[in-house]
């Protein structure tokens, strides 16, 4: 896995990104309740706090979990919530070690299917289906992992050019679409609560 990625819309960490599977991984994982490109420079900087140039799931769960803490706590922090986080990054890493040997590229390197690639992303910690979906597309648009029916097993994501989410950024232009669709469904969404609520006070 060696490809140009633009999620953290900084060169080092996209070239972390692009080069490292559970870089990848662990991006999508704090890819909730931040920026985008915050999330996704987490990975760089926990990479440079642990003093090496990648990350590897035995190493870091070979953390005590509150050194990890304070690793991720650290100012800048990594996350808005890094302790929480740090602890899902280490169940993430530790599952990859019981099921995958610490290799997250054994996820998909010899899957058959989209479906059952899906399947094997919803198990890992803290992926839930649509953040499988997403990731899952990211691998078929973006890293050239495509197992036989991943377009379907992306749902929505897997559109060509949705603009969706990550999964379709290649640079500032798709990074504005993305986001742009993401403030039309909250204001859908929003719209929709206060409609329910104008209803509901009416009766």
């Amino acid at each position: 896995m060696d490809v140009t990625l633009h999620l953290a819309q900084d060169p080092e960490a996209d070239a972390l990104l692009g080069r490292s599977p559970l870089a990848a991984l662990v991006g999508m994982l704090l890819d909730q309740q931040i920026p985008m490109e915050w999330a996704f420079t987490g990975p760089a900087t926990i990479a440079r706090r642990m003093g090496t140039d990648d990350l590897d799931a035995h190493e870091i769960v070979a953390f005590e979990p509150e050194t990890f803490a304070r690793l991720l706590s650290d100012k800048p922090a990594v996350h808005r919530y890094p302790a929480s986080m740090a602890k899902r990054i280490q169940q993430l890493c530790q599952y990859l070690v019981e099921h995958y040997d610490g290799d997250p590229e054994a996820i998909w390197r010899d899957v058959d299917s989209g479906r059952e690639l899906l399947r094997r992303l919803e198990e890992l910690p803290g992926f839930g289906k649509q953040k499988a979906q997403i990731f899952l597309a990211l691998l078929g648009k973006q890293l050239g992992v495509r197992p036989t029916g991943w377009r379907e097993a992306a749902g929505a994501y897997g559109a060509p050019e949705s603009f969706r989410s990550v999964a379709d950024i290649t640079g500032p232009e798709s990074l504005a679409r993305v986001r742009a669709h993401k403030q039309e469904l909250k204001a859908a969404a929003k719209a929709a609560k206060a409609g329910k609520g104008t209803k509901s006070s009416g009766k």
